[in-house]
């Protein structure tokens, strides 16, 4: 386990953890639902759990308050090969990648969303990789603006359209 600052534990996800890392997961994102739309929120919902149901060869990491699960992240490593959501082509990631950063609504403003992107941070300085990178919409503007804060950068390059109309916009942090 690492370090505690605010009362946040973060570590792996065990097996136990499925379900609250599925049900904060959902509750975070819930808030996107009427933005997207019925269809592409069942969609959208259907990728989130299929993402969390099979995670290898990415690892989950959460973050426990009061013994409480209150976030969870996913990051997979470089190599990595993943299909674009919405069944878009496979790509193979250069450079470990964050997915489904997620703060039950309950925990925004604690800091938990910074400590699990910093836990990705030193892991992926950890595996030598040069840098870590992410996707990310406009509808998520508060996680664009800590993305930010943190220094990634926007990384055009790695733009994909995971269903018409729709940017994933790519971000990296050199490392």
């Amino acid at each position: 386990m690492t370090a505690r600052p605010h009362g946040i534990a973060i570590r792996d996800a065990r097996a136990v953890d499925r379900a609250a890392i599925e049900a904060v997961t959902l509750a975070a994102y819930e808030q996107y639902a009427a933005t997207l739309g019925a269809t592409l929120w069942g969609m959208y919902r259907q990728n989130i759990v299929a993402t969390l149901a099979s995670v290898k060869p990415g690892t989950l990491i959460v973050a426990e308050q009061e013994g409480a699960l209150v976030g969870s992240v996913l990051l997979y490593p470089a190599g990595s090969v993943m299909g674009e959501p919405g069944g878009g082509k496979a790509m193979t990631l250069t450079w470990p990648e964050v997915r489904l950063l997620a703060v039950a609504p309950t925990a925004r403003g604690s800091g938990t969303g910074r400590r699990l992107m910093e836990e990705c941070i030193r892991r992926a300085r950890a595996a030598e990789a040069r840098d870590l990178t992410l996707h990310t919409t406009d509808m998520m503007r508060v996680a664009m603006r800590l993305y930010e804060r943190m220094g990634f950068e926007r990384a055009p390059e790695l733009d994909i359209s995971p269903a018409p109309g729709i940017t994933a916009k790519g971000y990296k942090l050199p490392l």
